[in-house]
């Protein structure tokens, strides 16, 4: 079945030199059976005329928010209203960075913030502008609201460099396209994350924690939020802003993380356990601060809740994946825990380096289950993020064969 036909589609392409694949993405949806209206941004025009892309389309081509003529009865409403999606090929760093913010100083930026119709976007940029920390920062917040995502891949760049930030070949935009009308992945399932360290005081002004940033847990949740998941994230504390469609719980300690966890864990499908709990905690916690005398200090530290184990050990867990943030003998570790916490999946990263795993914007992952297992090489962690989501899906639906 072409999900295209008869789909009303608005392209808009902003200003890098992929808008030279602009034609032929208009071409090729238009020969999928789609209606297309363009719109550029002013620096889409310093690469491609408006006049190719009205050939290509059979309409006029959008350039400006306040066209005396477009805007006639607020047109640009009633173009975001007419339309069944919006793709953004290419989708340069500046504009996904101008629509995370929520700007509207340009047509395509308004009729991103005026739709309710799916928003995909396709990035195309440097390999290092992409890799930057912002424009992560950025995908994944935007992927946390529901923009989907289709790219970007590595090869050649216009600037002579290689790696991740190439846009997608046409077909591949096509494809993600028709995506966009088909049943997600996790439509209708609801997921449980935990994201982050926690915190475990020794005094008023002194903790126990760990290197995590969060970072991995927010890209899975934002990466659930696009498969069509429902997505509680329970949060240690992070400077990252979260998926604004997530129920968030924020807390502190590994104590109010279990509570959070298993006040709603009986209630989901999944659960993902990428939050770095602190293993110990203090066995008490001085109500004053402990000054500095000269003498040396012993602290006596006492396990803390083992969350995942007592989540996968319940009388009817969810789908339980969990992580091991390991240095060495990577999958001995994991394929240990994944048996004695009798998980269903877990994700095992090497943490001993500083170029993935803790703080870092790129991760690579040995995900393993009982009888498989499938390495995710390194990438930014939104895409390692959307390729996890995906197995976890497999696994899932695979784990409920023959179920009522």
């Amino acid at each position: 079945m072409n999900t295209l036909n008869a789909k009303r589609i608005i392209l808009v392409v902003s200003g890098g030199i992929a808008a030279y694949k602009a034609p032929d993405v208009v071409r090729r949806l238009r020969e999928a059976g789609a209606e297309i209206r363009v719109v550029m941004t002013p620096n889409a025009a310093e690469f491609i005329t408006p006049l190719t892309l009205q050939a290509v389309s059979g309409f006029e081509v959008r350039t400006a928010l306040f066209d005396p003529i477009g805007e006639v009865a607020m047109g640009h409403i009633e173009l975001a209203r007419w339309a069944d999606a919006v793709v953004i090929a290419p989708a340069t760093a500046d504009f996904l960075a101008r629509l995370r913010s929520g700007l509207a100083e340009e047509l395509g930026e308004a009729l991103c913030l005026a739709t309710s119709a799916p928003v995909l976007a396709v990035p195309a940029m440097n390999q290092q502008m992409w890799l930057h920390p912002a424009t992560q920062d950025n995908i994944t917040a935007l992927m946390g609201r529901g923009v989907k995502l289709a790219g970007p891949v590595e090869g050649s760049q216009a600037c002579g460099e290689f790696g991740p930030g190439r846009m997608m070949e046409v077909d591949a935009i096509v494809s993600a396209a028709a995506g966009l009308f088909e049943e997600q992945i996790l439509a209708g399932r609801s997921i449980l994350i935990t994201a982050g360290p926690t915190r475990e005081s020794i005094d008023p002004v002194r903790y126990i924690t760990n290197h995590s940033s969060g970072k991995m847990g927010y890209a899975i949740a934002a990466a659930s939020l696009e498969a069509g998941a429902t997505v509680i994230l329970v949060t240690g504390p992070t400077s990252l802003e979260p998926p604004t469609a997530a129920t968030t719980i924020e807390v502190c300690t590994a104590q109010e993380m279990h509570e959070a966890v298993m006040n709603g864990v009986e209630e989901v499908d999944i659960f993902i356990a990428t939050a770095a709990v602190a293993d110990y905690r203090p066995d008490k916690q001085s109500d004053k601060k402990i000054k500095r005398d000269g003498r040396k200090v012993a602290l006596d530290l006492v396990p803390s809740v083992d969350i995942l184990r007592e989540v996968s050990h319940s009388s009817c867990p969810p789908f339980t994946v969990g992580f091991a943030a390991e240095t060495d003998d990577i999958e001995r570790n994991a394929r240990d825990k994944l048996v004695t916490k009798s998980l269903d999946m877990i994700a095992a990263n090497n943490v001993g380096g500083s170029e993935v795993g803790f703080n870092a914007d790129e991760n690579e992952l040995l995900v393993i289950w009982k009888d498989g297992m499938q390495n995710l090489p390194r990438a930014p962690k939104s895409r390692i993020a959307r390729a996890l989501v995906e197995l976890i899906s497999e696994r899932f639906d695979l784990s409920n064969l023959g179920k009522d």
